[in-house]
């Protein structure tokens, strides 16, 4: 292509005598930390000046001692140059003919540069309103060397090498390592971490069709054009406050300087999110939808050949298309836990020789992966495929969520309003980490396949197994529901904004509604003691009821937010739980009372669908249930069941029940723990805040652990109970 005249670049600066130039402060763009090796290098003898491609980097230039490459030119198979004309060596430039003139002067690293799109370089417009003035180049900024982290770089990718692999730590140990901690032999290059931890870094070309992915990302682009820059404002409005596994600032830049590297399936994934919100934004409302059909089959294509060269990008990409309500999430998960071991997110990144920011982000995004693990067992009932002994990373602070030090100066002022929604946006990110570790705990204790053996060994005490184990759960989900943040509670002020606090209290009730399952399903009423099985059953009746008022209180602006993954199933577990209790219930009034409250919790959810679509599922799944429930049996009457079997003994006078408790499905008639919870609720509708739902009489029945309530006057014991004194919970 024709070139204007050529700057003289050399001719631009007056030259020292190379005993007087000193390296220029902030040159160096090394990992901070001290290297692991203590092997000294030997710093360039020819000149006293980096190398064309080390002073493109902005990085010291350093030769090995009986090298002729630098450390850098070496490790990119590069020729290692000192003449003054920019990009000695031959490969493909786009644009050639411009790059040197004063009105285009970005100097492209050899470790981040893509053939350039076809479209034009738009700005995100609610990030970064103004592009930056044409006079500062990437090179003349501190921009990100990307070829300095670990999961990011742009032409290699890592893979972990654990203890056990013929890699083996001692021998590693005897590797020479550079300033980089880099050691370079012929299956690939070496680079530790910290004094235990390795990876091996391989070249992305060897990998299948790797060229083919600039090409993919211009697909992925032209599909959304011209509206990309604006997807990518609701993306970082509606979904990254609420899902942070994104750099943000460090996206935002590269994207607004004009870098394209970027990873199709994952820029396909943030665009297929942002288009459930299309119609928020009114500019867009007035233009036809790009087809999200599209976009998904190119990312999973992407995506599917991503994983053959791992890096963060592509666990950002699988859970962020995870997050559809259509998506199917089991076998993806499956492969992204996989692809997450060998990056090496289950261990602790605390002082890892990596950018301080990588080591959040890392942290960050190995924690929605255990999260997207957990509840994905949990909502198809398989195994998790993460295990605590083998789960090495630090709880999340708020240090993970800091953007400073990404090498990008130009930074956007946040308004106080947007600080606070990045606040609370963090801290729900958090509490759900936080609650998905106590449910994962549920499911370990109630669920496993030796659990399951467990109770079917114990026999007619499996009830009472399943008591004493439920304890201590119980009480974690007491503690962490109390202990909750003003910031995430369903009473705090959304003032007129979307609110996705709704997807970590509505796992809040899966969570307890997975607990009571596993107690009402061994719950047998020939066998346990009366009382006791009329407590258990009072308690999950409360959940319910607890839930589905819950359901029956969301707003339009919580509706219509950010829901994470699992809620689709989590709405419709406070159905499948209703539909348990009904088929489980021991008189014709109590069925009808559940039949009643399930017409009731369809009628609210396919109202509410018509703001969230994803609801429609769990109406199907309703009414699924009630379709198998048309195969029940007639249940007698309550007067039938008295006079058959006698009235139950007398309870303690606090928390016994009433009789009419069992009787007519009126909302009025129900027992004193649902009474006090109601009573609770009211408090609740009229102060604006929510505390939570208690069981007293049930909590006083558990007593100690595994033990059954007694009588004002001593011990109950019956057929299939264990004796014990009970100890009521201080109030």
């Amino acid at each position: 292509m024709p070139r204007q005249a050529p700057i003289p670049i050399a001719a631009a600066r007056s030259h020292k005598p190379h005993n007087q130039q000193k390296p220029s402060p902030g040159k160096e763009n090394l990992v901070t930390g001290k290297p692991l090796s203590h092997v000294t290098p030997i710093i360039n003898k020819r000149r006293e000046r980096p190398c064309d491609a080390c002073r493109r980097r902005k990085s010291r230039c350093v030769i090995n001692e009986g090298r002729k490459l630098c450390v850098l030119c070496e490790f990119h198979k590069q020729e290692c140059t000192f003449v003054q004309s920019p990009l000695p060596r031959k490969r493909k430039v786009v644009d050639d003919g411009n790059k040197d003139s004063p009105n285009n002067q970005k100097k492209r690293s050899v470790e981040t540069e893509p053939p350039p799109l076809a479209l034009t370089t738009p700005t995100i417009t609610a990030i970064a309103p103004s592009p930056p003035p044409p006079q500062r180049s990437l090179s003349n900024q501190h921009a990100v060397q990307l070829g300095e982290t670990l999961g990011l770089q742009s032409r290699q990718h890592s893979r972990y090498i654990g203890l056990s692999s013929p890699f083996d730590s001692l021998l590693i140990g005897l590797s020479h390592f550079d300033t980089r901690n880099e050691s370079t032999f012929d299956l690939g290059t070496l680079r530790r971490v910290n004094d235990h931890e390795c990876f091996i870094m391989l070249p992305d070309e060897n990998t299948q069709d790797y060229a083919e992915e600039a090409e993919t990302l211009r697909h992925v682009e032209q599909l959304v054009h011209p509206h990309g820059p604006a997807l990518l404002d609701l993306y970082f409005q509606i979904v990254h406050p609420n899902f942070p596994i994104i750099q943000k600032h460090l996206f935002v830049e590269r994207y607004r300087t004009g870098d394209r590297t970027f990873s199709p399936c994952l820029m396909a994934g943030m665009y297929i999110l942002a288009l459930n919100w299309w119609s928020f934004d009114p500019k867009l409302a007035a233009h036809p939808k790009p087809d999200a059909t599209k976009l998904e089959a190119v990312a999973m294509k992407s995506l599917s050949l991503a994983m053959e060269r791992p890096k963060l990008s592509t666990i950002q990409a699988g859970l962020l298309l995870l997050q559809r309500p259509e998506a199917d999430s089991w076998s993806l998960t499956t492969q992204l836990v996989a692809i997450g071991q060998e990056l090496g997110l289950h261990l602790d990144c605390s002082s890892w020789s990596i950018p301080l920011w990588e080591r959040g982000l890392r942290k960050r995004i190995a924690w929605a992966l255990y999260m997207q693990d957990k509840w994905s067992s949990l909502i198809h009932g398989r195994p998790s495929h993460i295990f605590s002994a083998n789960w090495a990373v630090k709880p999340i602070t708020e240090d993970d969520f800091l953007e400073e030090d990404d090498g990008y100066e130009h930074r956007q002022e946040e308004t106080e309003e947007e600080r606070a929604e990045n606040r609370r946006g963090q801290e729900l990110f958090a509490q759900m980490i936080g609650l998905t570790m106590i449910m994962a705990e549920v499911m370990d204790t109630f669920y496993t396949q030796t659990a399951i053996q467990d109770f079917a060994n114990a026999g007619k005490n499996s009830t009472s197994l399943i008591l004493s184990r439920a304890k201590n759960v119980q009480l974690k989900l007491r503690k962490w529901h109390e202990e909750l943040p003003k910031t995430v509670k369903m009473s705090a002020n959304t003032n007129g904004k979307l609110s996705s606090t709704g997807y970590l209290h509505l796992a809040y009730f899966a969570t307890e509604i997975t607990l009571h399952r596993r107690i009402v399903q061994s719950l047998d009423p020939s066998t346990h003691d009366p009382y006791g099985f009329f407590m258990c059953r009072s308690a999950a009746k409360t959940r319910l009821i607890s839930a589905m008022d819950f359901v029956n209180r969301l707003k339009p602006e919580h509706l219509q937010a950010f829901w994470y993954f699992a809620s689709k199933i989590n709405f419709t577990l406070i159905g499948t739980f209703g539909s348990l209790l009904w088929a489980t219930a021991p008189t014709q009034e109590e069925a009808e009372f559940y039949k009643t409250r399930l017409r009731e919790y369809r009628w609210t959810l396919s109202v509410s669908s018509k703001r969230a679509q994803f609801l429609d599922y769990a109406v199907q799944m309703l009414d699924a249930s009630r379709a198998m429930l048309h195969n029940l049996a007639e249940k007698p009457s309550l007067a039938q069941q008295i006079s058959n079997a006698g009235v139950p003994p007398s309870a303690p006078a606090r928390s016994a029940p009433p009789s009419s408790a069992m009787g007519p499905p009126e909302r009025q008639q129900s027992s004193d723990a649902e009474l006090q919870d109601h009573s609770d609720l009211k408090r609740t509708e009229s102060s604006g805040s929510f505390h939570g739902f208690r069981n007293e009489a049930l909590e006083q029945y558990l007593g100690q652990a595994g033990s059954v309530t007694g009588s004002a006057s001593g011990t109950r014991t019956a057929e299939g109970s264990v004796r014990g004194d009970v100890t009521p919970r201080s109030q």
